[in-house]
């Protein structure tokens, strides 16, 4: 970025010179206004630096936060299934229910439809 800019304003001041011809003075704005211009472009390249090295850097940060969230989270999950014990105590288990007896379905052998 910094050679395009370098040329793009080598070939501004080579006009504004070849333009100006002998007049020194105008010679000398140009060159002044194409360094402040070449300085201008060199700081707003250099703050957008460090804004993208910035944002690299947030962005490492989040990664590793949400690494070690995972982490806990799964070492959570892993102590509570350790701690949580297989079968209930035997003072929370509560008696089955006695099952009842069902009567026998009547005999669909012999309907109403075959008797004449």
């Amino acid at each position: 970025m910094n050679k395009f800019v370098s040329v793009f304003f080598a070939a501004a001041l080579a006009l504004a010179l070849n333009a100006c011809g002998d007049n020194g003075k105008a010679a000398a704005d140009a060159k002044a206004a194409s360094d402040k211009a070449a300085a201008a472009a060199k700081e707003a390249s250099d703050k957008a630096a460090a804004a993208a090295k910035d944002a690299g850097t947030a962005a490492t940060a989040a990664g590793a936060a949400a690494t070690d969230a995972a982490k806990a989270s799964g070492t959570a999950a892993m102590d509570s299934m350790k701690a949580a014990p297989a079968t209930p105590p035997a003072s929370t288990m509560t008696p089955a229910a006695p099952a009842t007896t069902m009567a026998p379905a009547p005999d669909q052998s012999k309907s109403d439809s075959t008797k004449k």
